[in-house]
């Protein structure tokens, strides 16, 4: 998990570290004018959630982030060794909040950078939070379906197999 997190963590940090000393608070860059509708760098102060909810709400979701990081120290060595979608999850979800919350110390708001469309302006501990959210999702998923037996469907047949 450290591995994972320490990686999203080291990206998402100097990404960040990047646009505030290469683009001023507001600023917009786009390498080829063509792709500006689809995607740009824009460097956007975030004193809300991911992609830019509930803004002025920091220092709650400071707790927030510090709460979740440490109930995942607590229950990642919990996680079987073999549960590698969980632990997948459980690290880019950690390194996220970290991310994150680096910046809520560090400066009082979140960089948010990467815009694409029309969707909010997010950054790469955001993607990583919503990515292990997805991971964490599809190995519920598949775990369910490893438990349950495969059943046919019984056709008019079965029933009366069963009842005589």
């Amino acid at each position: 998990m450290l591995i994972v997190a320490s990686f999203v963590i080291v990206i998402d940090q100097v990404s960040k570290a990047f646009v505030r000393t290469q683009l001023e608070l507001g600023a917009i860059w786009v390498p080829w004018e063509w792709l500006e509708p689809y995607a740009r760098i824009v460097h956007w102060k975030n004193t809300g959630a991911a992609f830019g909810m509930l803004q002025s709400f920091g220092d709650v979701f400071m707790v927030l982030a510090i709460v979740v990081a440490i109930a995942i120290l607590y229950y990642f060595p919990q996680v079987p060794p073999g549960d590698w979608p969980l632990r997948l999850a459980m690290g880019l979800q950690f390194g996220g909040a970290v991310g994150n919350l680096i910046d809520r110390l560090s400066i009082g708001w979140v960089t948010d950078f990467i815009s694409l469309g029309s969707f909010p302006v997010f950054n790469v501990a955001d993607a990583s939070i919503s990515i292990g959210v997805a991971v964490l999702l599809v190995g519920v998923w598949l775990k369910e379906r490893q438990g349950k037996p495969i059943q046919l469907s019984a056709g008019p047949d079965s029933a009366s197999e069963k009842n005589g």
